[in-house]
């Protein structure tokens, strides 16, 4: 049996990525923006493993402390990351520090991507 491949619609693809774009980074972007001051780094990963690396200058902000909002800013974009692509711990504080009024990306890939590109790792 034959797979057919889906037509996407071109106006919804083009929304879908925009949004992409306006609201994820990479690694190389977001070490371009840290060099640049633009953006708060925030690892919402639990503090014993943000104890164990982390990337330069990020607070931490374990989920049992999301409601002290300790760390966030809002004069400039907080950039979220947790562990892997498949977490969402990063992508759930997002949504709730957003409904605050907190500006968010997340980092996409976490903290295992950060390592894949060979960026610094603070300890």
């Amino acid at each position: 049996m034959a797979t057919q491949t889906m037509i996407a619609d071109p106006q919804k693809a083009k929304e879908y990525f925009e949004d992409k774009i306006t609201f994820t980074t990479g690694p190389v972007e977001l070490e371009r923006n840290m060099k640049q001051g633009s953006v708060n780094i925030v690892d919402v990963r639990a503090a014993e493993d943000y104890a164990k690396g982390h990337i330069p200058g990020a607070v931490n902000l374990p989920k049992d402390q999301w409601h002290t909002l300790a760390g966030l800013r809002k004069d400039k974009t907080n950039v979220l990351y947790c562990y892997t692509l498949v977490c969402h711990l990063a992508a759930t504080a997002a949504v709730e520090f957003a409904s605050k009024g907190y500006p968010v990306m997340e980092l996409e890939g976490g903290f295992e991507t950060w390592k894949e590109y060979d960026k610094e790792i603070e300890k």
